[in-house]
């Protein structure tokens, strides 16, 4: 785990999942799927004592965590026994809270969706609505899902906010938020640990279970009711020191543009938005990519994911108008031949939900290995 993924822990109350030796072994576990993989390859893997690792998956078999998958041959003596993680053993719950509709999904501990429910929102009504629409649709979700065992609540909504304190700040077009300990006040509604980020965060968050810890580097654009940014660098989640990177909407490209609801004229956001609202979609796509073309300089990225209820509407047009623009702007990589490769994210619309269950889910494993990036290509 990087630190910025590590921030945010939700304390699982599971003595198994406590401690780093015991999140390789899970990660590792989890990196080799159905088929498993033996004690004396984790040993190998995790630089553990063979005795170690016995006794780590000893208790991890105990809580229902890790099953047998089998057995290996060896090369001399008995077959090895091969173990799994059990996916259904535990569950996480991702909540997007957008500005007019909440997704609530139950993931497994491999990440997989297992439930999904989507109801109307109104965020800007502010606090006790949002609240009690939240804890509504968690107890259906749990209900629906016949009551499984959950270790926290993953809960992505607009920005800005502070991850670590776990409190908003001034929601372009819902400042009655800033200052509200969200984290705080749904962790005691729920009666969960509950873990809180940007949208956009949650989203590469998940994004990111698909390539290997240290190794690679991508933006998440996603464009709906707002635009931001989630960024990936090193295989890891850049948050920033105080949960700021990614504010992606609100870089001025015009310096005499429309008023942005951030107060300032000209914003990605603004032109990209307005663009939208009179059907012009070309030039909407050509908007973002312009900004995208400015990350990308600034970052050099390896790639872009593109997401959002405005990009599902029209995917292909805005995965290409980005991609025209960026062959364009490609100097600073060789030439267009060496254009940064655009591609929608995974999940469609439910992106930032998925990714918002990881927010429990990442913490619990240890560094993403080869063997999963291979199984969860990006996008």
């Amino acid at each position: 785990m990087t630190r910025n993924e590590s921030a945010g822990h939700p304390g699982a109350n599971l003595p198994a999942l406590r401690g780093h030796n015991a999140a390789l072994v899970l990660g590792l576990l989890r990196a080799a799927g159905e088929q498993g993989v033996s004690r004396l390859e984790l040993a190998a893997a995790t630089g553990l004592t063979p005795q170690a690792v016995s006794k780590i998956t000893a208790r991890l078999r105990d809580d229902g965590l890790a099953g047998e998958a089998g057995h290996r041959a060896s090369t001399g003596g008995k077959p090895r026994t091969v173990l799994r993680l059990v996916p259904g053993a535990r569950h996480a719950i991702g909540l997007h809270l957008d500005r007019d509709e909440l997704t609530a999904v139950l993931a497994d501990l491999a990440g997989e969706p297992v439930a999904v429910r989507r109801a109307p929102l109104a965020f800007e009504a502010g606090a006790e609505q949002v609240l009690t629409d939240a804890e509504r649709e968690v107890a259906a979700l749990r209900a629906g899902a016949g009551d499984p065992l959950v270790l926290g609540v993953g809960v992505a909504c607009p920005g800005p906010l502070d991850h670590t304190a776990g409190v908003l700040h001034r929601v372009t077009g819902a400042p009655q938020w800033d200052g509200f300990p969200l984290r705080d006040a749904l962790a005691e509604r729920l009666g969960l640990p509950v873990v809180l980020d940007k949208d956009t965060n949650a989203a590469a968050l998940g994004l990111a279970q698909g390539i290997p810890e240290g190794a690679g580097s991508f933006a998440y654009l996603h464009l709906g009711t707002g635009l931001g940014a989630g960024l990936v660098l090193g295989g890891g989640l850049y948050r920033g020191t105080r949960t700021g990177a990614g504010e992606f909407g609100h870089q001025v490209v015009q310096l005499d543009g429309p008023v942005c609801g951030c107060g300032k004229r000209g914003c990605v956001e603004a032109l990209c938005l307005a663009a939208v609202a009179r059907g012009d979609l070309v030039e909407a796509a050509r908007v973002l990519g312009v900004g995208a073309a400015n990350l990308v300089e600034l970052l050099d990225v390896d790639r872009v994911l593109l997401g959002g209820r405005t990009v599902w509407e029209n995917p292909e047009g805005f995965a290409a108008g980005v991609a025209q623009v960026l062959g364009e702007q490609a100097r600073t990589r060789g030439g267009a031949g060496a254009a940064v490769p655009v591609a929608l994210a995974r999940g469609g619309a439910r992106t930032v939900a998925d990714g918002a269950a990881q927010l429990v889910l990442a913490p619990l494993f240890g560094p993403r290995h080869p063997a999963l990036a291979a199984s969860r290509d990006l996008p």
